[in-house]
């Protein structure tokens, strides 16, 4: 029983996928009041001794005015109407407690950026258990509760975006990027496995009307599409660049590629919390019309394209002075 409970932690480690209304002006000054990612809270937490009793550091984009030392092993609690949140996170498995951070400050002039990355998160537990697993960085809009407790559906355990209501033109921000490391598949049940093709970064901002059916369901419609795929290294900082959101149905437009399509892939779908505190998949259904409105807005940035447990070792985005454009 003991050396299955450790099984099961280490896929833990993977997950590193209804709050309150937003409206148009509330949501995008939030995100622009945090987006220069100069403030950060660091969490030291001291790992289960039977997986060998390390101190690791979790850090947490937080909009307090200086770094915070938490001790101890407390689930992370962002502050009321703080809306950025990592995927670094706190696991705490059948009584055993395990770390993962992917997301880190980095000193960008007299300030700090966030840097995002895909590694390999190794699980070993006093020679019962040796194990690895691909985890990808990710700094989004959304909410992730701590502590995680099972390891059933690890995309399920995001929730991205907030409801909102509001037709941006674009998501502003600067970045560089290391990318294109070949895809290692480390699930924690099986040897890791090179897969021989690389892996890229992406930016993801994506508007829909979503509704509730009666058994519970979460349906959309995709109202505005703003996803790129970074797929060339870019060593130095570019500044200002915009991710254009684009209405309506795009999949006859010159530059549309299947990455932007709807989600309908079972292993990359969203998920949210419905109206019955139940998590659940968010079905897109379809392409809205140009001049429909959206409810909700995800905006998220992450390391690594592909299905959990897959990645590019390696990959590493730099972003930082996100801002809505409205």
């Amino acid at each position: 029983m003991r050396r299955t409970r450790l099984f099961l932690l280490s896929v833990i480690m993977l997950t590193s996928a209804m709050p309150y209304a937003h409206s148009q002006s509330g949501l995008v000054e939030k995100i622009n009041a945090y987006g220069n990612f100069d403030r950060w809270t660091v969490r030291e937490i001291n790992e289960s001794g039977i997986i060998g009793g390390q101190t690791k550091y979790l850090y947490e984009f937080y909009g307090s005015p200086a770094d915070t030392l938490r001790n101890g092993r407390q689930p992370y609690s962002a502050p009321e109407g703080y809306i950025w949140r990592t995927n670094n996170v706190l696991a705490v498995v059948a009584g055993v407690v395990k770390t993962n951070n992917t997301v880190y400050p980095e000193k960008r002039g007299d300030g700090y950026c966030a840097r995002i990355e895909t590694h390999i998160e190794e699980v070993k537990a006093l020679g019962i258990v040796n194990m690895d697993v691909t985890c990808q960085g990710v700094m989004m809009v959304g909410t992730l509760p701590e502590p995680i407790k099972d390891t059933k559906s690890p995309m399920a355990k995001v929730d991205y975006g907030f409801p909102f209501t509001g037709k941006p033109k674009s998501v502003r921000l600067d970045y560089k990027a290391d990318v294109g490391h070949e895809t290692i598949r480390a699930t924690g049940f099986s040897k890791k496995k090179n897969l021989g093709i690389p892996d890229w970064a992406e930016f993801t901002v994506v508007l829909q009307k979503r509704w509730e059916d009666e058994e519970g369901n979460v349906h959309a419609l995709r109202v505005g599409t703003g996803i790129e795929r970074i797929m060339t290294d870019v060593p130095e900082w570019n500044n200002g660049h915009e991710i254009q959101i684009r209405y309506g149905d795009i999949t006859g437009e010159p530059f549309y590629k299947d990455y932007m399509g709807l989600k309908t892939d079972p292993d990359l779908v969203w998920y949210t919390r419905n109206s019955k505190g139940k998590i659940v998949v968010v079905n897109e259904d379809g392409w809205a019309g140009p001049d429909e409105e959206p409810n909700h807005m995800m905006i998220y940035f992450i390391s690594s394209c592909g299905k959990a447990f897959h990645g590019g070792v390696g990959n590493t985005l730099w972003i930082d002075n996100v801002e809505v454009v409205m």
